[in-house]
């Protein structure tokens, strides 16, 4: 086992004069900051550049792309009450006729239909379309009526 560490240590030995009496390194100094710099910079270039064309075709598209022509009846919404925190009722004009619509989360239902009216309403004009129901009760149970009847 001596002999072994003995060894172990000439060879060690060895190694180090064979490495102290080798001429000194000198540290080489590469500049490596410059073509990593030039190669972000190009990247950043190429990628400006897409983003660029991208927000091109894109304003391109909508001022001259196809459009959707849903067709020519004009939708208007005449008017809007809130009966609680989701629920409304509204008045839509489409072409020629007033549509009262019920909307709630989750369900559009119409509840009446009447020809357009001109812009400047008063009671009388109100008046020949209201039903003859004094409540909420039989307004609702005539219009259930009219509906079951058709």
């Amino acid at each position: 086992m001596a002999g072994s560490v003995t060894r172990l240590s000439g060879i060690l030995l060895l190694l180090f004069a064979t490495v102290a009496s080798a001429a000194p390194v000198q540290p080489v100094v590469v500049n490596t900051a410059s073509p990593a710099v030039g190669g972000l910079l190009q990247t950043i270039f190429a990628l400006t550049a897409v983003l660029a064309l991208l927000a091109v075709l894109a304003w391109f598209m909508k001022r001259f792309g196809p459009r959707s022509h849903m067709g020519t009846v004009p939708i208007k919404l005449v008017g809007a009450l809130s009966l609680g925190g989701r629920e409304r009722i509204m008045v839509v004009e489409v072409g020629n006729q007033w549509i009262v619509v019920g909307a709630a989360p989750g369900r559009v239902n119409a509840l009446a239909t009447m020809p357009a009216q001109p812009a400047g309403l008063d009671d009388a004009t109100l008046a020949e379309h209201q039903s003859p129901a004094t409540s909420f009760g039989d307004w609702l149970k005539q219009t259930i009526e009219k509906r079951n009847a058709k």
